[in-house]
């Protein structure tokens, strides 16, 4: 039997369900388990079966930490107060809508009058910015909404949908078999990326500290195989106002919870 093992704090840790749960947790639990080994504080990993799912637990306060998408940021750093910790390095998010590759769309125009698969109604760069983009060009569309970025990818390949809206890591992090039959019609301009943030139940001294463990991942060759789990280089310290560029598009498709 294991040695029973004392933890100075349990956590939980939410991860935007973009992928399926089986393919997210083993993603992120080699950065978990590190974080337990040079904390001493437990970590435990959760996610949600879609997003809109997601979204109410971050509503209510569930997770202790987030990884979650811009336009949950700005939104649940209002309410619940959600504050950021940690973002991708030298990386931004840019969404985009993806095609067969034997498909004969060629341009946004092309996509007037299809039926296209979107991840949820509020996620950031796969949904709000091209619907967005193909309204403001009087393109219309119907959206479908398929639960993750896999499930869009999944679809369009098979040639249940025509199109589907996601973003560029969730396509290179989707599997070999899938990904090469797609290709990537459109791109948006750059967003800042999804957060890494914290709730404020969470005590400073412990906030610091996983902060400092991450932002020092990326200065460590052993890490490395950490990071590339992850499809990232390493993260970059994160302030609340690096969302501003999100915040100014006025986005309002989810309300923000009473405080």
């Amino acid at each position: 039997m294991a040695p029973f093992t004392v933890y100075s704090a349990s956590y939980t840790i939410g991860i935007v369900p973009q992928h399926a749960p089986k393919v997210i947790a083993q993603a992120w639990q080699p950065l978990l388990s590190l974080i337990e080994e040079e904390t001493g504080h437990r970590i435990r990993f959760k996610t949600a079966k879609d997003i809109p799912t997601f979204e109410q637990a971050l509503a209510a306060g569930e997770y202790d930490f987030a990884y979650m998408n811009p336009y949950h940021f700005v939104v649940f750093n209002e309410s619940p107060g959600y504050r950021a910790m940690v973002r991708q390095r030298d990386k931004a998010i840019k969404g985009i809508i993806v095609v067969h590759q034997s498909s004969s769309i060629r341009t946004l125009d092309d996509l007037n009058g299809k039926t296209i698969a979107f991840p949820a109604p509020a996620a950031f760069a796969a949904t709000i910015i091209p619907r967005a983009t193909l309204s403001t060009r009087d393109i219309t569309h119907t959206p479908t909404y398929v639960h993750s970025h896999d499930s869009v990818y999944l679809n369009v390949q098979r040639g249940f949908f025509e199109a589907g809206g996601g973003i560029i890591r969730s396509l290179e992090a989707s599997p070999k078999e899938v990904r090469q039959h797609l290709r990537v019609l459109w791109q948006s301009p750059p967003f800042t990326s999804h957060a890494i943030a914290s709730h404020p139940r969470v005590p400073d001294e412990h906030r610091k500290q996983i902060t400092a463990l991450m932002l020092s991942l990326s200065k460590s060759q052993s890490r490395n195989p950490v990071l590339s789990n992850l499809h990232m280089s390493g993260f970059e310290r994160a302030k609340d106002g690096d969302w501003d560029d999100v915040r100014a598009l006025h986005i309002d498709l989810l309300s923000v919870p009473e405080k």
